[in-house]
């Protein structure tokens, strides 16, 4: 019996009952379609198993020579027309409230993209790095697959079941959690690492309770580290308390000047280092000294922990090698559909510094 041939766009807008140019909508620009034309045909995408010419064609054989990074986005803003130097006079943007923030600056995803960039080129391949806009992150992903020989994606940026259709159709690493479905995973050693430094700062901090700044609620790197946190505070004596950030400077000092209305803290340690410097912010604003009448402590190892003041002690994780181990993994499943589903758990390592330094200092 010959083999089935693959579903076409046509078949995909026969399902879903509309025309070619609508699927092609869908795929291209999501946002102009109505959310029932859209919902139905993805539908049918998914039904009939649809997938874009250039992945069918790497299905038959033929590689791209591309693997694919899918990183969180958010749903374009309006696109502002061109400007020039010469039309535009040098701006004056009044930012000692600290309240601006750089849109196109993510520490996490620096150390991630380079590690990834670095590991495929020199195995031959190139990196296209997409974004997954809020509103489509299903067409993202389908549209990737059929530009790459394999995909990277952060977990919990596209929902499981969509991982697990991907994986079922091209190789796939999930990074920062654990994989969905048959997808293999890398993450690092977050529970423990968070464990180990909140050892430290019960045993180095002054009087006062103790201030934990977690993650998003959906985050699995957040979600560990609170596990690790709790593991070391339950019977530990001490008092402490939990807010919820969402991983930014300006959410670690919002929830620092909101904790100080009611406690003032021995200690804040915070899932990662942008909450905790956005709470050593805070802080000096309310004019508690760090390390002195609070310490502090963070977890990701950014480079900006390095010089803030006082510098910042932070659990460092790996992320260039997350990046480096993810795309071996991606290209170990390319090479071997049918091996055994992998999950690599990296060790981390904490740097000790001013606003939680050693004990005896």
């Amino acid at each position: 019996m010959p083999p089935r041939k693959p579903p076409t766009v046509y078949d995909v807008a026969t399902r879903a009952g509309v025309s070619i140019a609508t699927v092609s909508r869908v795929l291209r620009s999501p946002q102009k379609v109505t959310e029932s034309t859209r919902e139905r045909v993805l539908a049918a995408i998914d039904e009939l198993g649809y997938v874009p010419n250039a992945s069918a064609r790497g299905l038959a054989g033929r590689r791209t020579g591309v693997l694919g990074l899918l990183i969180p986005g958010h749903d374009a803003p309006p696109i502002a027309p061109p400007g020039s130097a010469e039309e535009h006079a040098v701006e004056f943007i009044d930012d000692m409230d600290r309240s601006f923030v750089d849109p196109e600056r993510n520490h996490y995803f620096e150390q991630l993209v380079r590690g990834c960039e670095i590991s495929a080129w020199s195995s031959g391949y190139a990196l296209l790095v997409a974004s997954g806009p809020d509103l489509s992150r299903s067409v993202v992903l389908d549209d990737l697959e059929g530009r790459v020989d394999g995909i990277i994606v952060i977990s919990r940026t596209v929902p499981d079941d969509l991982i697990a259709r991907s994986a079922r159709r091209v190789p796939l690493v999930v990074v920062a959690g654990r994989a969905a479905g048959t997808a293999d995973s890398v993450r690092v050693d977050n529970a423990g690492g968070m464990a180990a430094v909140t050892r430290h700062v019960l045993a180095r901090k002054p009087s006062g309770p103790v201030l934990y700044l977690g993650g998003p609620a959906d985050s699995p790197d957040g979600v560990e580290r609170e596990e690790g946190f709790r593991r070391e505070v339950d019977g530990s004596g001490e008092s402490w308390r939990i807010a919820s950030t969402d991983f930014t400077t300006e959410g670690g000092a919002r929830e620092m000047r909101r904790a100080l209305a009611e406690i003032r803290p021995g200690a804040v340690i915070a899932a990662n280092d942008q909450s905790a410097l956005g709470a050593l912010t805070a802080l000096s604003e309310a004019g508690i000294g760090v390390p002195d009448d609070c310490v502090v402590t963070g977890f990701d190892g950014i480079e900006d922990a390095r010089w803030s003041q006082p510098a910042l002690t932070t659990v460092r994780q790996p992320m260039t090698d997350v990046g480096v181990q993810a795309v071996q993994m991606l290209l170990r499943r390319m090479a071997d559909a049918d091996a055994p589903g992998q999950d690599l758990q990296l060790p981390v390592d904490v740097l000790l510094r001013e606003s939680c330094g050693p004990l005896g200092h």
